[in-house]
């Protein structure tokens, strides 16, 4: 069952909805705003609700912080460096926001659009287009992404397509808190993804080529760890991201839907299990956190994301593009499915 109330408006004065998709005593909550998923109330080992999404009361809070909290993302997820796209040899010049160079689909990305919302059966089909030249990108993109919330399992399904030759890398910027929204930290998750590599970085956090191991370091989450307990290891990676915020590299061959990753907690017991068909996760540890959300201050590593995508700056470098290319065709369709098992031990 999906219900629909009226969250707020924007300071422009468009009015914001929210969706709760429910599944039994656990509940999700979507605002057509970003298509940001607002609260993900779980019911922890001692059957008591715990929402495990950090984000804000109102409209105000996602309009005046930022961090992209539960939001879309388009249309490129993650970095392209110097803001940099060339099709067909043709140059777009993208607009830099993060240290001279493009984030997250620039100035004005789909985490900032009203989308349109259709109940459909147990689905929230979210749809908008984003229109030739919006961020200087080429052409005409169509997008609809789809919420579905049923026996503890969190799953998005995107879909879209253009009438021009364009870039497309798609996610979610989730940040969980299994431990509850307003719990301090996520040092103490244990944490296991299933990859051998990373790509390193410029001081930028441009990934520029090449791989990196993971074995022997403190991104080697193969076997299941805490979070923070190599934290403060002497790591160039490491200390350039001011902590994790890196891409790794999956296992998974190419569009392969796997389950790649899992999070628990040990004061809820929940488990948070992720699939995905991409091949690579943002592991970022909410290193920059600072604001007040729904039930307190979020501070420094009160918050994760595992934000599926194709490899950053993919545009940029073949040997990423080999992964899976961002680039797309006009007419062809980009899909891209991910999801998020929640259950308690």
């Amino acid at each position: 069952m999906i219900t629909k109330r009226v969250f707020g408006k924007t300071k422009d004065g468009r009015e914001v909805l929210a969706y709760t998709l429910h599944d039994g005593g656990n509940a999700l909550t979507v605002l057509n705003l970003g298509g940001i998923v607002q609260k993900l109330v779980i019911a922890d080992a001692n059957g008591k609700p715990c929402d495990v999404i950090l984000g804000y009361n109102d409209v105000e809070g996602y309009e005046k912080n930022g961090g992209y909290l539960g939001a879309l993302i388009g249309r490129f997820g993650n970095r392209i460096g110097k803001g940099k796209l060339t099709i067909d040899g043709k140059e777009y010049r993208l607009y830099c926001n993060d240290r001279g160079n493009h984030l997250h689909g620039g100035k004005e990305g789909f985490d900032k659009k009203i989308w349109d919302a259709e109940i459909d059966g147990d689905a929230l089909v979210l749809s908008t287009v984003s229109e030739d030249g919006e961020e200087n990108y080429p052409g005409m993109l169509h997008v609809t992404v789809t919420y579905t919330f049923t026996d503890g399992e969190w799953k998005i399904v995107y879909r879209a397509s253009a009438d021009k030759k364009t870039a497309v890398n798609l996610t979610n910027h989730a940040y969980f808190n299994l431990n509850g929204e307003g719990d301090e930290t996520i040092l103490d998750h244990i944490l296991w993804i299933d990859s051998d590599y990373i790509t390193p970085t410029n001081d930028t956090m441009i990934p520029e080529g090449g791989l990196r191991a993971v074995a022997g370091t403190a991104f080697d989450f193969n076997t299941p760890k805490e979070i923070g307990r190599d934290l403060g290891a002497d790591d160039k990676d490491l200390k350039q991201g001011n902590g994790y915020d890196h891409c790794h590299v999956l296992k998974n061959g190419k569009g392969e839907y796997v389950k790649y990753a899992f999070a628990e907690s040990r004061k809820t017991g929940i488990r948070m299990t992720c699939y995905t068909d991409r091949p690579s996760v943002q592991f970022y540890a909410g290193n920059g956190l600072n604001a007040d959300g729904k039930s307190g201050h979020y501070a420094n590593r009160s918050g994760f994301c595992l934000e599926t995508q194709n490899i950053p700056n993919n545009v940029n470098v073949e040997e990423y593009a080999a992964y899976g290319s961002s680039i797309v065709d006009a007419g062809e369709i980009y899909t891209h499915t991910s999801a998020y098992r929640f259950e308690v031990r």
